[in-house]
């Protein structure tokens, strides 16, 4: 293979538009895609052809040929020996990540809208609210986007369960870590902010020489 998988620092991003062609898929992703609803149909297609594409390009083979298996609802994974894939979508953006260790990544546009309080009331522990308390109006909206995008990244990681696992992974506004209170895992965490995107990377940074660079596709 092109590209040397031995080491754990290499990872890589790609940024894509949602409007974007689609790009080849296997058959039975084909098939899969075909027994969604129109619109989960479109991103699943976007979402699969896409890693095909970047993985293609990354590593000079058919995107065809790249061994990745990814149903629906389930997470993402390539063959032995080929290193980790995640991505994540918002409305308007994908965004593809591959590593040779265990990775997790969350995407969202900055400008989302939600009911910030109500959210970290339910799923943000004791600590993580008191630490936001003091916060109104956007700059809370962005504190608890952040922290949804680090727990979102974090189960990704994990290849854990929303349901089962959000409540379960705190950390703050300034650690490089999360850590599942339950389990005991620890996580390095990477935040990208790029154009009207919030992103987060979860890994295990202290095997990198570097941080994460994004390529925009």
């Amino acid at each position: 293979m092109p590209l040397e998988l031995n080491s754990p620092s290499v990872m890589v991003l790609w940024l894509f538009p949602m409007q974007s062609a689609l790009m080849p898929i296997n058959k039975i992703e084909q098939q899969w895609a075909g027994r969604l609803s129109p619109a989960r149909s479109r991103q699943f297609r976007q979402s699969r052809g896409y890693v095909r594409h970047a993985l293609a390009c990354l590593w000079q083979i058919p995107a065809l040929e790249i061994p990745l298996l990814a149903p629906p609802g389930h997470p993402p994974e390539l063959a032995n020996g080929w290193g980790f894939i995640s991505f994540s979508h918002c409305c308007d953006a994908l965004l593809v990540a591959w590593a040779a260790q265990q990775i997790g990544v969350d995407l969202e546009r900055t400008d989302r809208s939600f009911a910030a309080k109500p959210l970290a009331s339910r799923y943000f522990s004791c600590e993580e609210q008191e630490a936001i308390a003091h916060l109104t109006g956007s700059a809370l909206r962005t504190a608890v986007l952040e922290q949804w995008l680090i727990k979102e990244a974090a189960i990704k990681w994990q290849r854990g369960s929303l349901a089962k696992d959000l409540i379960h992974w705190r950390c703050n506004a300034k650690s490089a870590f999360a850590i599942h209170d339950a389990l005991s895992h620890q996580v390095g965490v990477h935040r990208i902010h790029h154009s009207t995107w919030k992103m987060v990377v979860a890994s295990d940074f202290s095997a990198m020489s570097h941080p994460p660079m994004l390529c925009l596709g």
